[in-house]
């Protein structure tokens, strides 16, 4: 294919343009700050959101909606949860018709409890061109060309597939799902189970804890996504477990770091203000919270964090809480 747009310039953004260099002959990135779009362009590297990477000259960047998308064959959407609505309907009219639109934002939106294609259809002309893209990727990595597998999902396996062959490459393999929901909650759920795991780190427990916390962590996540229409399939795959180890494991996790942070008594706030980063999630968590009560399913462990993260709630007595649940069968 000869042209991809990407609406976002943060370090997924820049990371999936320049792995995708070798698929298309040219890419451009949209930011929504005229200033770092210069930056950019001229400086050719994202020093904000992942530096140390060069961006090819196929890559060009570009703080104009009409200049990104004017004839794109495909269009990522890799814009934080809070900014997608806002920013596909101004795109929508200057969509191409008729060409994929892919989601790589993970995120619940806040009231509306909408998945990210869900916001996408509201605004787009074709919503059965949808397609969404998760699995366990850190930027830095996929931007350094280290292998990694990840998950494409669509209403129709059609149009799955179309998206599949049309951005695999040598260092990213894709699998084809026709599950919307379980590959999008799992990817949105996973930020909150790892703010919890963090938490584990920052208040000095070990791996046992951890482990717990994840395990039981990816058992709420199933739990509500099979009540939304998701497959179990889909969350003992990359889209679930894959993705939901990384997050909650590595290093270079930006929500594990928050809470890690507030495990070692910072507050949110002092947290959020000192990254440039958006940890998802934090409104993810409330968005999460919200959809247990709409669908009457018990999700211990993303309440516990609720009530840390928006109700001042001591991280070590939400970890003891847990604790002393009932006993009960696994």
């Amino acid at each position: 294919m000869s042209q991809l747009a990407v609406l976002g310039a943060g370090s997924w953004g820049t990371a999936l343009a320049l792995a995708l260099t070798p698929r298309f002959e040219t890419i451009r990135v949209w930011s929504h700050d005229p200033a770092r779009a210069d930056e950019m362009q001229w400086q050719r590297e994202n020093k904000r959101y992942l530096p140390g990477f060069k961006l090819p000259y196929q890559v060009s960047i570009s703080s104009s909606l009409k200049t990104t998308l004017a004839d794109a064959q495909m269009v990522l959407c890799v814009v934080p949860s809070l900014h997608l609505r806002a920013i596909l309907k101004e795109a929508a009219p200057l969509i191409p018709p008729n060409i994929p639109v892919v989601s790589a934002a993970k995120g619940i939106e806040d009231k509306t409890l909408l998945r990210m294609s869900e916001v996408i259809a509201q605004q787009i002309k074709y919503p059965q061109r949808i397609a969404v893209l998760s699995g366990p990727t850190f930027a830095r990595e996929v931007a350094a060309g280290e292998p990694a597998a990840v998950v494409i999902a669509a209403e129709q396996n059609a149009v799955a597939e179309y998206v599949q062959h049309a951005l695999a490459t040598k260092t990213l393999r894709f699998y084809a799902s026709l599950d919307m929901v379980g590959v999008e909650i799992g990817a949105a759920l996973k930020n909150v189970i790892a703010i919890g795991a963090g938490i584990c780190r920052g208040l000095g427990l070990g791996s046992n804890s951890a482990a717990a916390l994840i395990t039981r962590g990816l058992a709420e996540v199933t739990r509500l996504a099979l009540v939304m229409g998701g497959s179990p399939r889909t969350l003992s795959g990359l889209a679930g477990l894959g993705d939901l180890v990384l997050t909650a494991t590595g290093d270079l996790s930006r929500n594990r770091t928050v809470g890690y942070k507030l495990g070692q008594g910072q507050s949110l706030q002092q947290i959020l203000s000192e990254s440039p980063m958006v940890a998802e999630g934090v409104p993810t968590c409330r968005a999460a919270h919200d959809l247990g009560l709409k669908h009457g399913v018990d999700l211990p462990i993303i309440q516990r964090m609720y009530q840390v993260l928006y109700e001042n709630k001591d991280p070590r007595v939400a970890i003891r809480e847990l604790m002393d649940r009932p006993l009960t069968s696994e």
